[in-house]
Parts: structure tokens; C-alpha cells; sequence
């Protein structure tokens, strides 16, 4: 007895050591592994990452930015069905435990114990879930599971059970770079979660075991199979009957990629928002959800991009078919998927498809096939425009592009046009960016050309010239000589100038050479006011005055300009000679709603006046050719003071402290007498199409330069500027003919058709300080300081000389 009741103490103080061990063991290892628990008060503020969206000035999406998709939702707008499905295959005692599942565990211990093959199934519970996805790394050990189950029972006690499940629901990994539930269901079936039917919720939560291999599209068979166990664990805890158990595992599969819809297509301007968000807020700012609202009037920029692309098509019809885009040699086997391969990085440009020649036949028709392998029989008609049948123009194996006619089910063999076209439409008043075309088809090219491309302007570029001659003293009915003339630098070249055709018609007055567009008479003018001071001053529309020409050649537009520049300097002359910025982002909101930036552009001021270069000294009452006199017999009517115009209404307090002035950058009066000759550029000269639009207030120059390399017209009309610009990325030929009323016009006139539907003619008063008065034959506004330049015309006679000769330098 005395021997049993030695081992019995032995035994009690073996296990009494054994427990103390025990407990320190325990105590050391919640020492160790406390010690690398993270602090979980980072889950109250949260920022999951989320892409830069970019909106239209009325809201409608214009652009996504970001390499993750991921919309967060708030857990109340999240549908109680997707909530349960989730649960119901995750964590069905989700609302009991407090962070971990007993047991769970005790299912992990028994694998341990009795030495089951495979990874120990950890019971980890949506909380432990959201742990590892914020706090822990992916690697697989007891430590890391230890700490992983003390930062869900830390979690539990910080936060509710539905802002975890929200967590939960918004950081996990769908597959397709989609990263929460309302990216999930926005991608594989286009739709919000509000939306989603029964199998479809089951799909998205049988996707989070294998976001990659196994979600609904890379893998529906093996989809399909664990959905029907995400209905069967809902059917087993209550959440659905027996019915709509059925009726979900009968659903046929039908996920497919579905991308964010864009609302308006302008990518240019989306590229233009995401390099200048990048350059204010760093780089993290495709990752912050920030919304940015730009000045884009969608309406007005899809007008803009149907017109370039039906104007280019216009143009590239003209000059004909121009080839396949490229050959193929083919197995004569090769069936349509195999052909389809041949297409593999052909995307779509301008609505126009690549497809691949399949065969001809000889009632002329051309069977092609698209890159989804999908086959199409274009009949004879389908080139047409072309003069020929499918069957002659292409062969097996030949690339082609093929795009959707005006009728259902028709289409047409077309091509990627040669030329490229940008469009920039502002508003004249503050400079705000309605609309913008880059090129032909962001896809095929990304060259901003609207920003970016550097032309000249040909004539396009006079009205500026005409300007700063005014200032000089001249007026539209001022006489300058269009006969030849040559120039001649310090090398002794030769510079001989030519009316666009040949031909010279002598004496003309100003308004009728802009009206006519005759180069003679820029030159001349450019001569007289000297170049120095028309680069002076020409440089306040906008330009840099390094990149405006220091020779006789600016005269004929050869600076190299961008079309955006060109706008801003057509903006001055419609909005009465102030200097507006262009400008395109409006606001920037973060993620939550709060205003980080807000614009607020200079307006103009119509009624202030004034003159950047103050009065210029008097000129020469003839100078080379020129003339400022006014016919003294038989006026019109006797040259009177004008009209006093009306003070400007003084705004409102509140609205003049956030109204900034823009700077003037020419006379008004000015400003009134180029709007006035561009309006009858319009009605009588080289842009009468535009008179199509039926409105007395257009009004614009168009611009051509050698060869026909560029094509342009810029004019305005109502309270929009807008420029067009027509040419080849390889400065080659338009072609035969091509000027910018050719060109370029048509396109303008589309959108400019829709952008001023509906909309109040603008006026063109002339300003106080002007008088009106006849002079060389017709009655012009004139500046009331230019009246004692006007003198009595002399003909130039008879012994003019043929050819004068001047030094350029």
C-alpha cells in the first residue's frame, strides 16, 4: 500500500510539472506568436485599392484606370441572397463563433492525429479569412495559423459581424483581375449584384477556392460542380427551398467577360485625364478611386468622332481601294480556327473588324473569317464603293477589315483610311474642352494629334497676321497689292511667293484678300508691320513666340502648330479678344464623395476694352503697295461716332470674387473686324460649305499648305471654337486638290451641325471706339484712332513694276 500510494504522489507531481510546463510552453508560444500579431485598428480606415474613373461632364463614364477591378459596396446594398450564399459554403455559424471555429479546429486536429494524407483542413472562418487577406502572407504553417485565429478573435471584438462580412466580400479575389463581389458579377455577367439570380450567386462564391483555374469561364465544368454544393449547403441551412435549389442547379452556365461599360467614347481625352491626375496626385492615383469629371459634353464629342471618322472614310473613298492590309499564305486545310489565329493582335479600329479571306466564288462574293472564328459571306455588293466585286480585289489568306452597313445584318469590305484627322472644340468664353479627336482610332494609334502633332497651318494662320496688322493701323478696307514679289535673304536666295493657282488681281482690300485667301497679300502685310512685332504680338493668342517663324515664311502659316493651339487662337476673335486657357478637368472627388479639386477657369470679358500692345504708332500711308485712304465721293453715309455700348452689368458680389477675368490678349475692335471678314470667309470665300449650316454667326478660315500635306478649317459659331485638321502621320500628300475646304470642312460642318442645334445666334456689335465710314469702296467699322491714317486711294497706274524686289532681312 505504502508503495501505491508513492506512485500515486509521483503521478500527482509528475502531472503537476507536466501542467506547469505545459502552461509555460503555452505561455512562451503566446509570447512568441502574440509578438508578430499586426495591429487589426488599420481595418477601421481601410482603402481597398480602386480604379480612376473618368465621367463626362453629365456623369456618363468616360474611362477606367487601374490593373484591379473592384467597385466597393457597402454591406446594405449587398442582396441578403448573395450574403446567405456566401455563409452558407464559407462559414455557416458565421453570426455565432467570435472569430474562430471550434469546431473546425477540432476537424484540423483529428487529421493531425490520425495522420491523414493532404493539407489539414483548418476550418478557417470568413473573420480568419479577412485576417490573412489584409494582415498575413499566403505561406502555410502552424505559427502563421496561431496568429491568423488571435487576429480574428482581435477582429470580432473591433468591429460588427457585417462590417467584416463587407470586408470579407469587398477584398476578395474573383479571378479576371476582379477583385470583390460587385466586380465579380459586373465582369462575368454584367450585371449589378442587385441583379444576380440564384446559380449565378453560387458561381461567384464556388469562384473564391480557385479564383484562376476555376472560376466561371477558365473553368465552367468545375464551376458547376462546387455551385451546386454552394446551393446544397444554402438548401441545407434554410436559406432556400427545395424548389429554387432545383431551379439554380438547372441554370445553364452563361458567365462571359463583360467589361465596365463605357458611356462615351473618348479614350484621347481619358489618356489626356490620366496623365495630368498622375502628374498632380503621383502615381498611387490609379489605385485611390478618385472620380474625375472633366468639361467633355458627351453628345457633342460622339458628333466629333462620327464626323472625323465618316469625313475620313469620305476622303479615303475618293482616292480608292488602296490593297488588302496585309497576306497570310495558309495550309489549303486550314479550317476557321486556324485562319481566325492569323488575327491575334488585329483589334478594331473605327468600328472596322479584321477578318481574314476564307475563299472567293465566282458570283463574287468573299467568304471571310473573324478572329472569334466566326465566318461571314460578303455578297458582290459589298464593295461597291469601290467599282469591283469582293472576289476581284481579294484572295485566301489576304487581311482585310470589314465594318457594319446601315442596313441589319449588311456589311461592307472597307479599309483603315490613310489620312488621320484631329478635332478640338472649345468654349470660346472660358476655354473649357467640349470635345476632342486624337486620330482616326485610339486602338490603332495612340498619338494624341489634337495635343500633340506639330502642322502648319497654312492659311488658317492669316486671321492672326490680319490681327496684328489692325493694330499696326490697318482696316479691313485697307488696299494692299497682290502682284508678285520676290525676296531676297543675305545669300543672295530667292524667295518667290505664289497665290495658291497662280494669278494676281492687283489692288485689293483686306477684307476681300482674307475673303479670297491670297498669299500675296500676307506677305506684303507681314513686310510692312515687320516680323519682330508680329511675332510680339501674334504670341498673345497663346503661341510661343520661339515657335512662330522670325521670316516672311509665318505669313503663310509654315510655323508648326498643334490644333489645340489653333483653337485657343480662333477663341480670342469669338470671344472678343481675351486670352482663355483650355482646360478639362472640372472636379476630382475621392472615393468617399469629398471635392479635392474644383476649376475655376478666367472668362472672358466682352465690354472691358482695352488693348494688350496699347496704340501702335501710325504707319505709312502707303507702304509697298499698300494703302489706308478712303474714297471721299459719294459715302455712304458721313463716318459718325459709334454708338456708345452698353456698361457691362456689374455681377454680383459673391459671383464676381469667384469669377476671374481672363487676361486680354487683342483690342476688342479688333477682335470684331477679323469675326466680321471670317464671317464672310463663310458666306462668299473658301469656306461658303459651312453656309450649309444655315446661321449668320459661323464664320472661320480654312488652311492649306504645300502639296496638300495638311488640310485645316478652324471658325466658330455660337459660343464654340473649333478646329479640324486633316493630314498623314508621314507628312505625305492628301493628294490632288485636298485643301482644307475639301478636306477638312465637311468635318467641321457635321459637328458643328450638331453642336449648335438649338442654340441662340451670337451677335457681333461693334464695340465702342469704332465709327463707321466709307473707304475704298466700301463701308467698314473702323477703330476711332485710325481715322486721321485715311487718306484719298491712288491707282497704282500702269508703270508699276511686273516684279518687286525687297530683302528679306
Amino acid at each position: 500500500m505504502p508503495r501505491l500510494r508513492r506512485y500515486i504522489r509521483w503521478a500527482v507531481i509528475a502531472g503537476l510539472v507536466l501542467s506547469l510546463a505545459g502552461l509555460a510552453a503555452l505561455g512562451i508560444l503566446y509570447y512568441v506568436v502574440s509578438a508578430k500579431v499586426p495591429d487589426v485598428q488599420a481595418l477601421r480606415n481601410v482603402e481597398l485599392q480602386e480604379p480612376l474613373y473618368v465621367y463626362a461632364s453629365d456623369g456618363r463614364l468616360i474611362g477606367l484606370f487601374g490593373e484591379t477591378r473592384r467597385y466597393p459596396v457597402d454591406i446594405k446594398d449587398v442582396p441578403v441572397p448573395v450574403r446567405q450564399a456566401f455563409i452558407a459554403a464559407e462559414d455557416s455559424d458565421f453570426y455565432k463563433h467570435n472569430g474562430v471555429d471550434l469546431t473546425g479546429i477540432g476537424r484540423a486536429v483529428w487529421q493531425i492525429a490520425s495522420r491523414k494524407e493532404g493539407r489539414v483542413a483548418g476550418g478557417s472562418t470568413i473573420t480568419q479569412q479577412v485576417a490573412r487577406q489584409f494582415f498575413l502572407s499566403s505561406e502555410y504553417s502552424y505559427t502563421r495559423k496561431l496568429v491568423e485565429m488571435m487576429l480574428a478573435m482581435r477582429i470580432e471584438k473591433m468591429l460588427s459581424k457585417d462590417e467584416i462580412l463587407q470586408l470579407y466580400l469587398n477584398k476578395s479575389f474573383f479571378g479576371n483581375r476582379s477583385y470583390g463581389v460587385a466586380a465579380a458579377a459586373e465582369y462575368y455577367y454584367g450585371k449589378p449584384l442587385s441583379e444576380l439570380t440564384l446559380a449565378e450567386s453560387a458561381t461567384l462564391v464556388s469562384a473564391l477556392k480557385f479564383p484562376s483555374s476555376g472560376n466561371p469561364i477558365s473553368n465552367p465544368v468545375r464551376n458547376h460542380q462546387r455551385s451546386v454544393y454552394v446551393i446544397e449547403r444554402m438548401l441545407d441551412d434554410g436559406y432556400i427551398t427545395p424548389a429554387q435549389a432545383a431551379q439554380a442547379k438547372a441554370e445553364p452556365m452563361h458567365a462571359s467577360p463583360h467589361e465596365r461599360p463605357v458611356e462615351v467614347y473618348a479614350p484621347y481625352v481619358a489618356e489626356m485625364v490620366r496623365q495630368e491626375m498622375i502628374a498632380r496626385f503621383g502615381g498611387e492615383v490609379l489605385t485611390k478611386g478618385y472620380h474625375v469629371t472633366t468639361t467633355i459634353d458627351a453628345d457633342l464629342q460622339t458628333a466629333a468622332d462620327q464626323a472625323v471618322r465618316e469625313g475620313l472614310q469620305l476622303y479615303d473613298r475618293r482616292h480608292g481601294w488602296n490593297g488588302v492590309e496585309k497576306h497570310v499564305d495558309v495550309p489549303a486545310d486550314a479550317d476557321a480556327k486556324a485562319l481566325s489565329a492569323q488575327l491575334t493582335g488585329l483589334v478594331p479600329q473605327g468600328g472596322l473588324r479584321a477578318a481574314i479571306v476564307a475563299a472567293t466564288a465566282d458570283d463574287g462574293s468573299a467568304t471571310v473569317v473573324f478572329s472569334d472564328a466566326s465566318e461571314l459571306v460578303l455578297p458582290a455588293s459589298a464593295s461597291q464603293w469601290t467599282g469591283k466585286s469582293p472576289a476581284k480585289l481579294v484572295k485566301r489568306g489576304d487581311v482585310v477589315r470589314v465594318r457594319a452597313g446601315k442596313e441589319v445584318g449588311q456589311y461592307v469590305l472597307d479599309q483603315v483610311p490613310r489620312a488621320q484627322a484631329a478635332l478640338v472644340s472649345l468654349d470660346a468664353d472660358n476655354g473649357a474642352l467640349r470635345a476632342l479627336i486624337g486620330g482616326y482610332s485610339f486602338a490603332g494609334n495612340k498619338f494624341n494629334r489634337a495635343t500633340m502633332a506639330r502642322r502648319q497651318p497654312g492659311s488658317s494662320f492669316k486671321p492672326f497676321l490680319y490681327a496684328a496688322s489692325f493694330e499696326k493701323g490697318f482696316n479691313p478696307a485697307s488696299i494692299v497689292l497682290d502682284a508678285p514679289v520676290v525676296f531676297r535673304d543675305r545669300r543672295g536666295h530667292m524667295w518667290r511667293p505664289q497665290n495658291d493657282g497662280g494669278g494676281f488681281r492687283g489692288p485689293m482690300r483686306l477684307r476681300e484678300a482674307l475673303v479670297q485667301s491670297r498669299n500675296l497679300v500676307s506677305v506684303r502685310l507681314l513686310d510692312a508691320i515687320g516680323v519682330d512685332f508680329a511675332r510680339k504680338y501674334i504670341s498673345q493668342f497663346g503661341f510661343e513666340e520661339a515657335e512662330l517663324p522670325p521670316n516672311l515664311s509665318m505669313s503663310l502659316g509654315t510655323a508648326s502648330l498643334t490644333p489645340l493651339s489653333v483653337a485657343r487662337g480662333y477663341a480670342v476673335f469669338a470671344n472678343g479678344g481675351s486670352r482663355v486657357t483650355p482646360w478639362f478637368i472640372d472636379e476630382v472627388k475621392d472615393r468617399d464623395g469629398t471635392v479635392l479639386f474644383k476649376e475655376k477657369p478666367a472668362v472672358a470679358c466682352r465690354g472691358c476694352g482695352g488693348s494688350s500692345l496699347g496704340n501702335a504708332a501710325p504707319v505709312n500711308d502707303v507702304v509697298d503697295g499698300f494703302n489706308f485712304g478712303a474714297e471721299q465721293a459719294a459715302p455712304i453715309k458721313p463716318a459718325a461716332p459709334a454708338p456708345v455700348a452698353e456698361a457691362p452689368v456689374a455681377p454680383e458680389p459673391a459671383e464676381a470674387a469667384s469669377t476671374v477675368a481672363a487676361p486680354r490678349a487683342i483690342d476688342e475692335r479688333t477682335a470684331y473686324q477679323l469675326v466680321s471678314m471670317m464671317r464672310d470667309v463663310v458666306q462668299r470665300g473658301t469656306g461658303t460649305a459651312a453656309k450649309v449650316l444655315g446661321r449668320e454667326d459661323v464664320g472661320g478660315k480654312t488652311g492649306s499648305t504645300n502639296d496638300h500635306r495638311d488640310a485645316w478649317f478652324s471658325g466658330f459659331g455660337g459660343n464654340y471654337v473649333t478646329t479640324v485638321w486633316v493630314g498623314r502621320d508621314n507628312f505625305r500628300s492628301l493628294g490632288y486638290r485636298e485643301y482644307g475646304g475639301k478636306a477638312a470642312l465637311p468635318i467641321w460642318i457635321d459637328y458643328m451641325r450638331v453642336a449648335l442645334k438649338d442654340k441662340p445666334i451670337a451677335k457681333n456689335d461693334p464695340p465702342a471706339g469704332m465709327v463707321q465710314v466709307t473707304t475704298n469702296g466700301a463701308t467698314e467699322w473702323v477703330k476711332t484712332e485710325d481715322l486721321d491714317r485715311i487718306q484719298q486711294f491712288d491707282d497704282f497706274g500702269p508703270d508699276e513694276p511686273d516684279e518687286e524686289a525687297f530683302d528679306i532681312f
